[in-house]
């Protein structure tokens, strides 16, 4: 049975952008078909092309950041111009992260509406098909994994995965975002320590992988960098959800089920929404 309201559930694409003139165009055009979606908007972080101009002649609402400020950023001022164009008395967008480079595929990203949509899942990500040209060994993906893992219980087929559809009330939780390469590792853990359900949900996507080369290897290093920045942050504040206090059983879990990290609390007991200081 679909949820009262589940129908008229409006969702806004985020595509935050930095020179891609060539791609962005055909990302746009493919968001705008995703059922629900009513908005598309892209944040040229600072573009040196013609990324916005290209993106507003493909129907989006285009944003623009003087100077580059990074994804992170991208993502909080296209969150702020959503909520800005929301209707008042109607229920919040969903926000819908798609990067700029998947072209024609971004429609690809439907699947992870429906189960926010239909009270599932607060966050859903996105695992992709293994990429053509990948020049990665799994490193940064694995050290992200198992940080996730060590203070949520959770573990994720891909946590450095980009597209996530969230609510409001999720994306609200999780800011400040993490800086730089860390942000969805980052995310994932507030989201679990707050409380909030995440569910991967596969799609068939295509985006432009790093290489191999001297800037592949440059750009995974950066990504490590940012992700171990996040996850230390986190852990000198205590974010995690104690093994004694986790509720779904991490060794039952199964890909693509929703996955809440704390335990339902005892009669009588209130339910926590941050890390106790528990050994």
């Amino acid at each position: 049975m679909t949820p009262r309201g589940a129908r008229s559930q409006r969702v806004a694409v985020v595509i935050p952008a930095k020179d891609e003139a060539q791609a962005i165009a055909a990302t746009v055009r493919a968001a705008r078909a995703i059922p629900h979606v009513d908005l598309v908007l892209v944040v040229d972080d600072g573009s040196d092309d013609d990324t916005q101009h290209v993106a507003r002649r493909a129907g989006a609402v285009v944003v623009r950041h003087s100077v580059n400020r990074g994804k992170a950023s991208a993502m909080e001022t296209g969150a702020s111009v959503v909520a800005m164009r929301d209707v008042e008395g109607a229920a919040p967008r969903l926000l819908l992260f798609v990067d700029a480079d998947l072209g024609e595929t971004a429609v690809a990203t439907a699947p992870l509406v429906p189960p926010v949509v239909g009270g599932q899942a607060e966050c859903t990500i996105a695992v992709l098909p293994p990429q053509p040209g990948a020049g990665g060994r799994g490193i940064v993906t694995g050290l992200a994994r198992k940080a996730i893992e060590k203070a949520t219980g959770w573990t994720a087929t891909q946590p450095l995965s980009g597209q996530r559809c969230l609510t409001r009330a999720a994306f609200d939780a999780a800011t400040p975002l993490a800086r730089g390469w860390g942000v969805e590792t980052g995310m994932t853990i507030d989201l679990l320590v707050a409380g909030f359900t995440v569910q991967e949900v596969p799609c068939d996507l295509r985006h432009r992988p790093s290489t191999n080369d001297l800037a592949g290897q440059l750009h995974r290093g950066a990504q490590y960098r940012d992700v171990a920045l996040a996850v230390g942050a986190r852990r000198a504040r205590r974010v995690r959800v104690p093994p004694s206090r986790r509720g779904d059983n991490p060794a039952k879990q199964r890909p693509g089920r929703p996955y809440r990290a704390w335990a339902e609390p005892r009669d009588g007991e209130p339910a926590e929404t941050s890390s106790p200081d528990e050994n």
